[in-house]
């Protein structure tokens, strides 16, 4: 069976689009690799990339060419300083310069040898071809982008079925019914039979490690989107809303980072109104930094990545305030493991399936993490991840100018809280009476994404997109 770690659901990298920003980004990196392994990379004379379907129909809000010219400059989305992107694009753009690898340099115009085409390849909405001039001869290759930052390069029946990484578990997963199967068997929860099958990969201390970094990156990443204010690039003119919220909610505790940040919070009085906007709060400073360029972590998707960590931070400071990493760790475990049974069964990829693949996938993720912690078998777990999907069903994506703004930052919002909510569901709900299991959420999903018609498909054909104009804000 084809494996998903955790670690590949929950990915480091750079805003706004992991499908758009992340996946070509990668793909260009995999392309230079692919022409040193075949030693044809120093004879490189020229470079042009064309985007196809909605690589190319939102790729300007997405930032897909930026994505390209910094993949192919050698950056990498996990250390470059987010600070230096524009001027370094910028740079590119005015020079037609390009360090090619970070090794070479070569004639690059991006103007001109980044292509946009707004016409679909049949494989996946989300296509991307790179062409290299040696010794006056083209070499091409294609690869797709098919969600989350995934990319994969051969053509294969199903687009879904493309995996980075093949292992062999010790107790593999498909399905929901599977994940149950072995909690029964084992007689342990659905966090520790994740770990099993992690620790057949790395060690514990590494898995620990990596986790740890992507909770310092989300958190980072919340405390950076709160303590921020003005107005979001792109045109739309979207102010900043989590600074303003955020300081109508902090009080009078002193801090200084953001793990002083944390027990503030938890110090502060709040009120049962004041736990949704602080949720809100959470969601949309996540999203807003990942608007601006900023390092966020794919949870499943960049355009989804503020849910997961509004609903952990929910955790640690209103449910649970002795909370600790062994919680943090038991989270983003099972997040990743039910991210990957919706990957493996549908998409969670916008372009495929809507934003029912990111919005309510990460919403499921969240509401399934969160019942364990808060006490629910593994049953209440899975009762918790489908009442959050179906609740997300049809969602389409709609972004207005192809930017991942409007109407994506609030939808984080919405699906953190409805994450809680289902998961206080599941809690209140005995498993015999289960109507609908999570594969059967999971097979709708997919039928669900399948129907759709593509203009709800992150193209800004539709919806919200055509019936507001950049211009009218």
């Amino acid at each position: 069976m084809e494996c998903i770690s955790v670690f590949d659901m929950l990915k480091i990298g750079v805003g706004p689009s992991s499908s758009h920003t992340l996946g070509p980004w990668r793909a260009a990196e995999r392309w230079i690799q692919e022409l040193k392994s075949e030693e044809k990379f120093h004879q490189v004379e020229k470079v042009t990339v064309n985007l196809y379907g909605s690589l190319s129909l939102t790729g300007k809000g997405h930032a897909t060419d930026y994505a390209v010219i910094l993949g192919l400059s050698g950056k990498d989305p996990e250390t470059i300083s987010t600070d230096s992107i524009e001027r370094t694009v910028k740079s590119i753009q005015k020079s037609n310069i390009l360090h090619f690898g970070g090794e070479i340099q070569i004639d690059f115009n991006p103007e001109t040898h980044i292509v946009f085409n707004r016409k679909f390849l049949p494989f996946h909405a989300n296509g991307i071809s790179f062409t290299a001039i040696i010794n006056g001869k083209k070499h091409t290759s294609k690869f797709y982008s098919i969600g989350g930052g995934f990319v994969v390069k051969e053509e294969r029946k199903n687009a879904k079925r493309n995996f980075e990484i093949k292992c062999s578990f010790p107790y593999p997963i498909e399905k929901g019914t599977e994940l149950l199967q072995f909690c029964k068997q084992l007689k342990i929860p659905i966090s520790e039979v994740v770990l099993e099958n992690e620790k057949s990969i790395r060690s514990e201390k590494e898995i620990d490690k990596q986790l740890k970094r992507i909770w310092d990156t989300m958190l980072n990443c919340m405390y950076t989107g709160c303590h921020t204010e003005g107005t979001l690039p792109g045109g739309l003119n979207v102010r900043r809303r989590a600074y303003d919220l955020h300081q109508n909610l902090k009080g009078n505790t002193p801090y200084s980072n953001p793990v002083e940040w944390i027990y503030s919070i938890r110090n502060t009085e709040v009120k049962f109104r004041q736990i949704l906007k602080w949720v809100s709060c959470f969601a949309l400073a996540v999203n807003e930094v990942n608007a601006s360029l900023g390092r966020v972590v794919t949870a499943p998707t960049n355009g989804s990545a503020g849910v997961i960590p509004a609903v952990l931070m929910y955790y640690l400071v209103i449910e649970n305030h002795d909370g600790n990493f062994e919680d943090i760790k038991r989270f983003l475990l099972i997040a990743g493991e039910i991210g990957s049974i919706f990957k493996k069964g549908a998409t969670i990829s916008a372009a495929m399936g809507g934003c029912q693949a990111e919005i309510g996938v990460s919403s499921a993720m969240a509401a399934g993490a969160l019942c364990e912690l808060l006490g629910g078998t593994p049953e209440q777990v899975l009762m918790a991840a489908e009442i959050a999907m179906e609740h997300h069903l049809g969602l389409t994506c709609d972004p207005i100018g192809g930017l991942v703004q409007i109407p994506c930052i609030e939808r984080n919002a919405m699906g953190a809280i409805k994450a809680i909510n289902a998961s206080e569901l599941a809690l209140d709900t005995s498993p015999e009476h289960v109507k609908v299991p999570l594969d059967k959420v999971v097979h709708t999903m997919w039928e669900t994404a399948k129907d759709m018609n593509t203009k709800y498909k992150e193209t800004s054909e539709g919806g919200l997109a055509v019936g507001v104009h950049i211009s009218d804000c």
